[in-house]
């Protein structure tokens, strides 16, 4: 999943939040410096990574993908599953989708000092382009792809796949809604972690 996804997953424990945000920025790091419940964030983020890349619905999704994209496919999976999260929000959160989104960055501001230096960039680039929100747009997701695309060390084309989420759009989403659903049961079920 991607950050859409880990953050509303992250529950009402702004630590825990904080953790699962922080996650890909701090990996190989010491975590010791970081309070109980941003190390649980870290874990659940890892839990869900975990959860979501041996399920079977998330597989087949990849799959549709994996001919043009190699292992990138996983990656283009977990963007257009934050793409059907923020186009259904209102299904899964009371909360309109533009004021989670400005709520997230105020917070993640409010602690900008305890973000790694990558965290703190990619903050940035979220507000600056207000991603979470734009994740429901399908001109939001092409950019994330593009981004993406041009960051990668070998030659990913991940920019091209916005053709596959046109051409596979429903079967795309019923995905989505089929594995979702799973992975919130999943997340609750993780009695460590006080969501």
């Amino acid at each position: 999943m991607n950050y859409l996804a880990h953050l509303y997953l992250s529950g009402s424990n702004k630590d825990i939040l904080l953790g699962n945000y922080i996650t890909d920025g701090i990996k190989g790091e010491d975590k010791s410096n970081y309070k109980p419940f941003v190390i649980q964030g870290v874990k659940l983020h890892k839990k869900i990574d975990d959860y979501t890349d041996r399920h079977e619905i998330f597989k087949r999704s990849a799959k549709r993908l994996s001919k043009n994209y190699r292992h990138y496919a996983w990656v283009i999976v977990d963007i257009f599953y934050d793409h059907f999260l923020a186009k259904n929000w209102s299904e899964y959160h009371h909360q309109p989708l533009d004021e989670y989104a400005l709520s997230i960055y105020q917070f993640l501001d409010s602690r900008h000092n305890e973000l790694p230096r990558q965290s703190q960039r990619f903050l940035w680039y979220m507000k600056e382009y207000h991603i979470l929100y734009n994740y429901s747009k399908l001109v939001g997701i092409e950019n994330v792809l593009h981004g993406l695309d041009t960051r990668t060390r070998f030659k990913s084309n991940m920019k091209d796949a916005i053709k596959e989420l046109n051409e596979f759009y429903t079967e795309f989403e019923e995905d989505f809604s089929e594995f979702f659903p799973q992975l919130i049961e999943f997340v609750e079920a993780q009695e460590e972690f006080i969501i």
